[in-house]
Protein backbone atom coordinates (compact mmCIF):
# COMPACT_ATOMS: atom_id res chain seq x y z
CA UNK A 1 0.00 0.00 0.00
CA UNK A 2 2.83 2.41 0.82
CA UNK A 3 4.45 1.70 -2.54
CA UNK A 4 1.19 2.52 -4.34
CA UNK A 5 0.82 5.74 -2.35
CA UNK A 6 4.40 6.78 -3.11
CA UNK A 7 3.91 6.01 -6.78
CA UNK A 8 0.71 8.05 -6.89
CA UNK A 9 2.27 11.01 -5.07
CA UNK A 10 5.39 10.88 -7.23
CA UNK A 11 3.37 10.81 -10.42
CA UNK A 12 1.14 13.64 -9.22
CA UNK A 13 4.17 15.74 -8.32
CA UNK A 14 5.86 15.08 -11.68
CA UNK A 15 2.72 15.98 -13.60
CA UNK A 16 2.16 19.16 -11.63
CA UNK A 17 5.79 20.28 -12.03
CA UNK A 18 5.81 19.61 -15.77
CA UNK A 19 2.45 21.35 -16.04
CA UNK A 20 3.90 24.44 -14.36
CA UNK A 21 6.82 24.48 -16.80
CA UNK A 22 4.51 24.06 -19.80
CA UNK A 23 2.18 26.74 -18.48
CA UNK A 24 5.03 29.25 -18.77
CA UNK A 25 5.18 28.74 -22.53
CA UNK A 26 2.32 28.54 -25.00
CA UNK A 27 4.14 25.64 -26.66
CA UNK A 28 4.48 22.12 -25.31
CA UNK A 29 7.86 21.54 -26.98
CA UNK A 30 10.52 23.74 -28.60
CA UNK A 31 9.85 21.95 -31.91
CA UNK A 32 6.23 23.14 -31.75
CA UNK A 33 7.36 26.75 -31.34
CA UNK A 34 9.75 26.44 -34.28
CA UNK A 35 7.04 24.96 -36.52
CA UNK A 36 4.58 27.64 -35.41
CA UNK A 37 6.88 30.57 -36.19
CA UNK A 38 8.01 29.04 -39.49
CA UNK A 39 4.39 28.51 -40.50
CA UNK A 40 3.38 32.04 -39.55
CA UNK A 41 6.36 33.49 -41.43
CA UNK A 42 5.59 31.30 -44.44
CA UNK A 43 1.97 32.48 -44.61
CA UNK A 44 3.05 36.10 -44.14
CA UNK A 45 5.61 35.72 -46.93
CA UNK A 46 3.10 34.17 -49.29
CA UNK A 47 0.67 37.07 -48.94
CA UNK A 48 3.43 39.68 -49.04
CA UNK A 49 4.75 38.01 -52.19
CA UNK A 50 1.34 38.25 -53.85
CA UNK A 51 1.45 42.01 -53.33
CA UNK A 52 4.99 41.98 -54.71
CA UNK A 53 3.75 40.37 -57.89
CA UNK A 54 1.31 43.27 -58.33
CA UNK A 55 3.99 45.83 -57.52
CA UNK A 56 6.31 44.28 -60.14
CA UNK A 57 3.52 44.24 -62.73
CA UNK A 58 3.44 40.45 -62.90
CA UNK A 59 -0.14 40.39 -61.71
CA UNK A 60 -3.05 42.72 -62.40
CA UNK A 61 -3.92 45.23 -59.68
CA UNK A 62 -7.09 44.33 -57.82
CA UNK A 63 -7.66 46.69 -54.90
CA UNK A 64 -9.65 44.18 -52.82
CA UNK A 65 -7.16 41.38 -53.39
CA UNK A 66 -4.18 43.54 -52.46
CA UNK A 67 -6.00 44.84 -49.37
CA UNK A 68 -6.89 41.30 -48.32
CA UNK A 69 -3.31 40.07 -48.80
CA UNK A 70 -1.93 43.06 -46.90
CA UNK A 71 -4.38 42.48 -44.05
CA UNK A 72 -3.41 38.82 -43.76
CA UNK A 73 0.30 39.63 -43.91
CA UNK A 74 -0.18 42.28 -41.23
CA UNK A 75 -2.02 39.84 -38.95
CA UNK A 76 0.67 37.21 -39.43
CA UNK A 77 3.44 39.72 -38.73
CA UNK A 78 2.61 39.77 -35.04
CA UNK A 79 1.98 36.07 -34.43
CA UNK A 80 5.41 34.49 -34.53
CA UNK A 81 7.39 36.56 -32.02
CA UNK A 82 6.34 34.55 -28.96
CA UNK A 83 7.66 31.45 -30.70
CA UNK A 84 11.24 32.73 -30.40
CA UNK A 85 11.28 31.42 -26.84
CA UNK A 86 14.37 30.19 -25.02
CA UNK A 87 15.25 26.69 -26.15
CA UNK A 88 14.02 27.23 -29.71
CA UNK A 89 17.46 28.11 -31.00
CA UNK A 90 18.28 24.47 -31.70
CA UNK A 91 16.77 22.09 -34.21
CA UNK A 92 15.40 22.75 -37.68
CA UNK A 93 15.69 26.52 -37.63
CA UNK A 94 17.46 29.28 -39.51
CA UNK A 95 17.28 31.61 -36.51
CA UNK A 96 20.68 33.06 -35.63
CA UNK A 97 21.97 33.12 -32.04
CA UNK A 98 21.84 36.92 -32.09
CA UNK A 99 18.09 36.68 -31.51
CA UNK A 100 18.79 35.48 -27.99
CA UNK A 101 22.10 37.25 -27.37
CA UNK A 102 20.76 40.64 -28.45
CA UNK A 103 17.02 40.55 -27.73
CA UNK A 104 16.67 44.36 -27.65
CA UNK A 105 17.95 44.66 -31.23
CA UNK A 106 15.72 41.76 -32.30
CA UNK A 107 12.67 43.36 -30.66
CA UNK A 108 13.47 46.66 -32.36
CA UNK A 109 13.66 44.94 -35.76
CA UNK A 110 10.43 43.07 -35.03
CA UNK A 111 8.63 46.25 -34.04
CA UNK A 112 9.87 48.01 -37.18
CA UNK A 113 8.66 45.19 -39.41
CA UNK A 114 5.23 45.14 -37.75
CA UNK A 115 4.93 48.92 -38.08
CA UNK A 116 5.83 48.83 -41.77
CA UNK A 117 3.46 45.91 -42.37
CA UNK A 118 0.69 47.93 -40.68
CA UNK A 119 1.42 50.90 -42.94
CA UNK A 120 1.23 48.58 -45.96
CA UNK A 121 -2.20 47.35 -44.87
CA UNK A 122 -3.39 50.95 -44.46
CA UNK A 123 -2.06 51.92 -47.88
CA UNK A 124 -3.62 48.86 -49.49
CA UNK A 125 -6.99 49.55 -47.89
CA UNK A 126 -6.88 53.12 -49.24
CA UNK A 127 -6.45 51.65 -52.71
CA UNK A 128 -3.81 53.95 -54.18
CA UNK A 129 -1.41 51.71 -56.09
CA UNK A 130 1.52 54.15 -56.00
CA UNK A 131 1.23 54.39 -52.20
CA UNK A 132 1.12 50.58 -52.02
CA UNK A 133 4.25 50.35 -54.18
CA UNK A 134 6.13 52.85 -52.01
CA UNK A 135 5.10 51.19 -48.76
CA UNK A 136 5.80 47.74 -50.14
CA UNK A 137 9.40 48.87 -50.65
CA UNK A 138 9.67 50.18 -47.09
CA UNK A 139 8.16 47.01 -45.68
CA UNK A 140 10.53 44.90 -47.74
CA UNK A 141 13.48 46.87 -46.34
CA UNK A 142 12.30 46.14 -42.78
CA UNK A 143 11.97 42.43 -43.58
CA UNK A 144 15.41 42.35 -45.18
CA UNK A 145 17.06 44.15 -42.28
CA UNK A 146 15.74 41.53 -39.87
CA UNK A 147 16.80 38.68 -42.15
CA UNK A 148 20.27 40.17 -42.58
CA UNK A 149 20.84 40.36 -38.83
CA UNK A 150 18.87 37.42 -37.49
CA UNK A 151 18.43 34.73 -40.17
CA UNK A 152 21.06 32.20 -41.19
CA UNK A 153 21.90 32.09 -44.86
CA UNK A 154 21.05 28.84 -46.60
Amino acid sequence: MQLLTKLFLGTTLAVSVSGDVLAQSPFARPEDAIKYRQSALFVMGQHFGRIGAVVKGERAYDKEEVARNASIAEQMSSLHWEAFAPGTDKGNTRARPEIWSNPAKFKSAADKMELEMNKLAVAAKAGELNAVKTQFGETGKACKACHDDFRKKE
